[in-house]
């Protein structure tokens, strides 16, 4: 269980949808792919939740019903996938698309915290030497300088420091368990370059995913359109495409429903005229999440570069910040000493 989320985390669910979509392939029944995967090894979680599946589905339940009763574990996108392939005989199906979907966001997320993993270690480099050399350096001209109590007194400083970082991670849990630190956070990733870019491609990449799943499924179209919309967890551009549902509803093609929509691409809208018009909706949707997915993975790489460029130029300020103020103290010691 995450810290800001009772739901299983995206990493646990790649293996129990691609275990459940290989038996089911394999003439495997839904029933005993459950039992095999609770008396598997793997997360303890994942497991507690396919036994009691199993047993709900036992019981006489159906396997949406059953996954449903599961919510607080599994995402609303899995459970109206399982109920929907399920009710239109395309169970075999749904599962397959839902193991390389969550396969592929897997791949999404590990790409973005991969290519911030160097920038954040540069600046907690920066950060530990920095305070340290800075702290030092006001101590010249000290006629006796203790080091191993300056050390003591600088490993309370970074308690003290850390304490401060630990607090503000804590607000940010209780925030994101009320479902407000979304809203904060989303301010910056929707709308501060270059993390604006990575986040409404790769936003849209799930969400046209996730509609061209649900058509397959059989779904009406509002229905499809609010629970894309729900996989993303952006509440700035998730609202900005709610606003096609009641359009769609009152007869609008979706066309016409996304075109007051400011986060959809120019791709995106022209592949939603050819989809209507060829009647290929789902496959359409599917081509620009696709590539949608490709310039994040782009925007990724020009994210990482830009990055890398102003965490260079931040710890190269340091640095000469630091030089400068030890050559200041130096010189203005110096001159104390000969007034």
């Amino acid at each position: 269980m995450g810290l800001t989320s009772a739901q299983i985390s995206t990493k646990k669910l790649v293996p129990l949808c691609r275990q459940l979509a290989t038996s089911y392939e394999a003439g495997i029944p839904i029933l005993r792919s459950l039992e095999m995967i609770g008396s598997a090894g793997g997360d303890k979680k994942v497991r507690e939740i396919t036994r009691t599946m199993h047993g709900a589905i036992r019981g006489g339940k159906t396997l949406g019903q059953a996954a449903s009763e599961q919510s607080k574990y599994l995402p609303s996108f899995l459970i109206e996938l399982l109920a929907a392939g399920e009710k239109g005989g395309r169970l075999d199906v749904m599962l397959r698309d839902l193991a390389d979907y969550y396969e592929d966001r897997a791949a999404m997320q590990r790409q973005v915290a991969s290519s911030m993993v160097y920038p954040c270690f540069q600046l907690a480099s920066a950060w530990f030497l920095g305070t340290f050399s800075l702290r030092l350096i006001s101590r010249i001209g000290d006629s006796a300088v203790d080091i191993a109590a300056y050390f003591h007194e600088y490993l309370i400083f970074q308690a003290k420091a850390m304490a401060g970082v630990a607090s503000v991670i804590g607000v940010c849990i209780v925030l994101a368990r009320l479902g407000w630190f979304a809203y904060v956070w989303g301010l910056f990733t929707t709308f501060v370059w270059p993390v604006s870019v990575v986040t409404r491609k790769f936003a849209l990449a799930r969400f046209f995913r996730s509609m061209s799943l649900l058509i397959e499924a059989g779904m009406n179209m509002k229905s499809c359109i609010i629970n894309s919309a729900a996989v993303m967890t952006n509440p700035y551009i998730q609202k900005d495409l709610l606003q096609a549902a009641p359009e769609v509803q009152r007869g609008s093609t979706l066309v016409q429903a996304f075109a007051n929509c400011r986060f959809l691409t120019p791709t995106a809208r022209e592949m939603l005229v050819v989809g209507e018009e060829t009647g290929n909706l789902d496959k359409s949707l599917l081509k620009v999440s696709q590539l949608h997915m490709a310039e994040a993975s782009e925007a990724v790489k020009r994210a990482q570069t830009v990055m890398g460029v102003l965490t260079v130029l931040a710890i190269g300020s340091l640095v000469g910040y630091i030089v400068i103020k030890f050559y200041m103290t130096y010189i203005g010691k110096a001159l104390e000493g000969i007034s």
